[in-house]
C-alpha cells in the first residue's frame, strides 16, 4: 500500500510529466495528474481540470480521497510583466490548494515549482551565482505573488510547502514552451535536411557565458526528496545538474551529434525564421515517419532567442540542498545527448 498520494499539476509539462513517471514508478506512491487535456498514454492517471474555475476544480478533486502532497508545476504563458500573467498564474495555485484543503485533510506538504526569472535572469545580467536569500528584483514577478500565497495562506495549516527552483530544464516534452532540447533539435534537423552547417544562431556573448541545466529526471527525484524530508518543510532549493557549461565548447558535440559540419556563429531570429521552415518540416515528417506533431507546438523559438541570446552568466548556487541531504549531480553534455536520443527513439525527430 502507498504511503503518499500525490496531486501533480501541470503534469503534461516538462516538469510535471517526469515527476508523474516518477511517483509513479514508485510502490510508496499514488499519484494522479492535473492537465487540461489528457494524454491518450496512461490516461487513466490523470484528471483534466480547469483550475481558474474553483467551485469546478473542488467537486473534481471531491472525487479524489487522501491527497498528501501537491506538487506544482502548471504554466500558462502570458506576456511578461502583464497583470494577467500573475493573476492567472497565482489564481490556479490558490484554486487547487483550497480545493485540495476542503476536500481533503490530509495535505502533508505543497512542493512548488519556481525558476532563475526569481533572480531575475530574463531582466538581463544579474548577481551570480544566485543563491536561495538572494533579494527579490523590482516586481513584477507572477513567482512573488504564489509564493506570498503559499507563505501568507499556510499560516495556521497543518501542512507546509517547500519551493525548488531549477534552471534550464532539459527533457522530452511536446509543446511546452521551456524546452531548449527541441528547439536546438529541431533547428539542427532542419538546418541539416536543407544542406546548411550547424551554426549557433545566438548571440556570441551567449556562445562563451557560463550556463547550466536541470535534467528533468534529476527534477523529479528531487521532488520527491523535497516532498518527504521534515527538514524541508519551508525552505527554497536551487536544483541542477550541478555543473556548468558554455555553448561554445557543447557546439562542437552538438555538431558531430547530427552528422553535420560547424558553421560560425549566424545571430538570427528564430522567433521570425523558424515558423517559416513548416513546409520543410512538414515534408520531413513524412519522410522519416515522424510522429505527427502540430509544427505550432514543436518548440517555443521566443524562447530558443532568449536562452542562446542571453550574454551573461547563468549561475545558481546548489550548496544549499547539498547541506540539506541531496546530493545526485550529473554531467549536462551526456544527459543533453541522452534527451536527443530520447527524442529520436520517440520518433520526434530524425
Amino acid at each position: 500500500m502507498s504511503n503518499y498520494k500525490a496531486l501533480v499539476v501541470g503534469a503534461t509539462g516538462i516538469i510535471g510529466s517526469y515527476i508523474l513517471d516518477h511517483l509513479s514508478s514508485s510502490n510508496e506512491w499514488d499519484a494522479i495528474g492535473v492537465a487540461r487535456t489528457i494524454p491518450d498514454k496512461h490516461a487513466e492517471r490523470y484528471v483534466s481540470l480547469d483550475l481558474l474555475n474553483l467551485e469546478a476544480t473542488k467537486a473534481a478533486l471531491s472525487e479524489i480521497k487522501g491527497i498528501t502532497h501537491i506538487f506544482y508545476a502548471a504554466y500558462q504563458d502570458f506576456p511578461a510583466h502583464s497583470k494577467e500573467q500573475i493573476d492567472v498564474n497565482t489564481g490556479m495555485l490558490s484554486n487547487v490548494v483550497k480545493a485540495v484543503e476542503e476536500t481533503s485533510d490530509s495535505l502533508e506538504r505543497v512542493i512548488m515549482m519556481q525558476g532563475a526569472k526569481v533572480y531575475g535572469v530574463h531582466l538581463g545580467k544579474f548577481k551570480t551565482p544566485a543563491k536561495e536569500s538572494d533579494p527579490r528584483h523590482l516586481p513584477p514577478n507572477f513567482y512573488y505573488n504564489q509564493e506570498d500565497f503559499l507563505r501568507t495562506h499556510q499560516v495556521g495549516k497543518s501542512w507546509s510547502w517547500t519551493i525548488l527552483r531549477p534552471d534550464l530544464v532539459a527533457g522530452v516534452s511536446i509543446g511546452n514552451p521551456m524546452s531548449i532540447a527541441m528547439v536546438i533539435a529541431v533547428y539542427a534537423s532542419v538546418s541539416k535536411e536543407l544542406g546548411l552547417p550547424l551554426r549557433f544562431p545566438g548571440k556570441e556573448g551567449a556562445y562563451r557565458a557560463l550556463i547550466q541545466i536541470t535534467d528533468a529526471s534529476l527534477l523529479a527525484r528531487a521532488s520527491a526528496w523535497a516532498a518527504t524530508q521534515e527538514h524541508t518543510a519551508f525552505e527554497v532549493f536551487n536544483i541542477t545538474n550541478g555543473d556548468f557549461f558554455r555553448w561554445e565548447n557543447l557546439w562542437p558535440t552538438l555538431t558531430k551529434y547530427f552528422g553535420m559540419e560547424e558553421g560560425p556563429i549566424q545571430t538570427i531570429s528564430l522567433t521570425e525564421l523558424m515558423p517559416l521552415q513548416k513546409e520543410t518540416w512538414t515534408s520531413m515528417v513524412q519522410k522519416y515517419d515522424l510522429f505527427p506533431t502540430p509544427y505550432e507546438k514543436i518548440a517555443s523559438w521566443p524562447f530558443g532567442d532568449f536562452v542562446l541570446g542571453s550574454e551573461y552568466d547563468i549561475i545558481t548556487d546548489t550548496t544549499k540542498v547539498k547541506q540539506f541531504g541531496f546530493h545526485e549531480v550529473l554531467d549536462s553534455e551526456k544527459e543533453l545527448l541522452s534527451v536527443l536520443d530520447e527524442l529520436k527513439k520517440q520518433k520526434l525527430i530524425p
